[in-house]
């Protein structure tokens, strides 16, 4: 296949829901545009990607992805500038950890420049749907799943790969009352936390009730060893602003690599503010909630985008954080980098893929 022009083919729906949907009632994940992206993987390479109306696909319930957990995604999103182009945010980062996904999952590689251009294929077909409220943006779920229809543990020899888009507003409204979690386990040493891996999620589900019952919004997960050390959040990897330095667990076996999280560094270097990447123990969080030197925290991801913690919970302890509005580090994040994804800032990292 010649990966440079990627020739898709795409059926338009016969008639929009465009006009019937409600912009200012979106529920993130719940509204999907009028048109999905399918390609299938068979005899060892990428074919048959077309653009198809949004709608259910017939599968064989023997499916391998269905029985031993053979399927992954990634989550990304595209945004509308004041001129009117459109941007999708760092896909070339997106396909790199789409990829490290599929090989630690015994599955295909997709070529990134395919993964890059059916992005930005079914983002250009689908660019009416995308918001232009701030804070708001198109959703992006490029996913993998095995496809061969037998009852073995073995890797399939086909898969599919689509692509889903929802236009969708923020992700958390409001500051989040956080626990470290100490007693369950999200991923280990050797495993695959690293992967956007289906089955990480289907584990953390249980907790998650759990905590959301006890008035918690979210968690942060904490290795599976000690439990002395914090991992990343449910939905989008931790930050602290810890005397004057942005910290943040160093990522391995365990923590994904976030989007996100990697633009949080690269503009705080940028700005001439310490970054460590490291281990970072609950204890010297929770003393610097006591102390004062835990100036900010906060979620960095896809969906959640920058999202204040405001406060802690350890072992049944509360640990409130300052007012979020007041927080120097995390609104300056924010805000330079909705400037830059809604086209009102420079790009000087080339972070935006114009479509």
């Amino acid at each position: 296949m010649n990966t440079e022009t990627l020739d898709i083919k795409i059926t338009k729906a016969a008639q929009s829901r465009l006009a019937q949907t409600d912009f200012s009632q979106l529920v993130f994940g719940h509204t999907f545009t009028d048109h999905m992206l399918i390609a299938d993987y068979a005899d060892g390479e990428w074919k048959n990607f077309e653009i198809v109306p949004y709608g259910e696909i017939g599968l064989s319930p023997a499916i391998s992805s269905l029985h031993y957990g053979q399927a992954f995604f990634e989550g990304l999103k595209a945004y509308k500038h004041e001129d009117g182009q459109v941007s999708v945010f760092r896909p070339d980062k997106n396909a790199a950890r789409f990829n490290k996904s599929a090989q630690r999952l015994c599955m295909p590689e997709l070529p990134e420049d395919l993964f890059i251009q059916s992005v930005a294929a079914l983002v250009d077909v689908e660019r009416d749907w995308i918001p232009t409220a701030e804070n708001h943006a198109l959703y992006i779920r490029p996913f993998m799943f095995a496809t061969d229809p037998f009852l073995g543990v073995v890797p399939s020899k086909t898969y599919k790969f689509m692509i889903l888009t929802c236009p969708v507003g923020p992700y958390f409204t409001k500051p989040l009352r956080v626990k470290f979690e100490t007693k369950f386990t999200r991923a280990a040493e050797g495993g695959f936390g690293y992967a956007k891996a289906a089955g990480n999620y289907a584990g953390a589900m249980l907790p998650t009730r759990r905590a959301v019952e006890e008035g918690f919004d979210q968690m942060i997960w904490t290795d599976a060893k000690e439990h002395l050390y914090a991992e990343e959040m449910g939905a989008a990897n931790v930050m602290f602003f810890l005397d004057g330095v942005l910290v943040t667990p160093s990522t391995r076996d365990t923590i994904l690599d976030g989007v996100t999280r990697d633009t949080v560094i690269a503009m705080a270097k940028d700005w001439g503010i310490p970054v460590e990447e490291r281990r970072v123990s609950i204890a010297e969080i929770v003393e610097g909630a006591k102390n004062g030197k835990l100036t900010d925290a906060f979620g960095a991801g896809t969906a959640a985008t920058i999202a204040p913690v405001g406060s802690l919970n350890y072992e049944g302890e509360e640990y409130p954080l300052s007012d979020p509005a007041t927080r120097e580090f995390s609104n300056r994040v924010f805000n330079t980098l909705n400037d830059i994804r809604y086209g009102r800032a420079e790009d000087t990292h080339g972070w935006n893929y114009i479509v």
